[in-house]
């Protein structure tokens, strides 16, 4: 049994080794990026699978890991699709960083005192993460908005 877990820990390394080296570097619109993957990941997701598939005929089919597979299985679409789109990226990592600001907020708004004030501090948290993402200053946007906001817009449709 430990001769078969040390092969199974080496091929999780190669596969982690694989994914992770699948095109990082390069940019998410390059034809080489694609290209890479196709070429190094393609061969070991499809191995991957086969692997799944054996493993599964030999697990009980309640089991914790039958499970864990079967899901992995259920979802193959949605994981070989990167091998078709070099934009798709490996993790979910940068939403993961989007969603921690939000997430460490959650106790502040715990004491917005009301429901209306709940609401608010989540659409002006939302707001703000939407800003972030999109590479815009969220101090300068809200500036802006508010300076046209007392100078009469949309009212006075002069401004910009």
């Amino acid at each position: 049994m430990r001769r078969l877990l040390s092969l199974q820990e080496i091929r999780r390394v190669q596969v982690r080794r694989t994914f992770g080296n699948a095109g990082l570097l390069l940019e998410p619109c390059s034809p080489d990026r694609l290209a890479l993957r196709q070429a190094e990941s393609k061969p070991l997701v499809t191995e991957l699978r086969i692997w799944f598939e054996a493993q599964l005929a030999k697990l009980p089919a309640r089991g914790p890991t039958a499970d864990a597979i079967g899901y992995a299985l259920n979802h193959w679409d949605g994981l070989e699709r990167f091998l078709e789109d070099g934009r798709i990226e490996l993790d979910n990592n940068s939403v993961e960083r989007a969603m921690r600001p939000v997430c460490l907020s959650r106790k502040n708004s715990l004491f917005a005192g009301s429901n209306e004030g709940a609401e608010n501090w989540a659409c002006l948290a939302s707001s703000i993460e939407t800003c972030k993402l999109n590479g815009v200053n969220p101090h300068a946007y809200f500036t802006d908005l508010l300076t046209c906001l007392v100078n009469g817009w949309p009212k006075n449709a002069s401004m910009n």
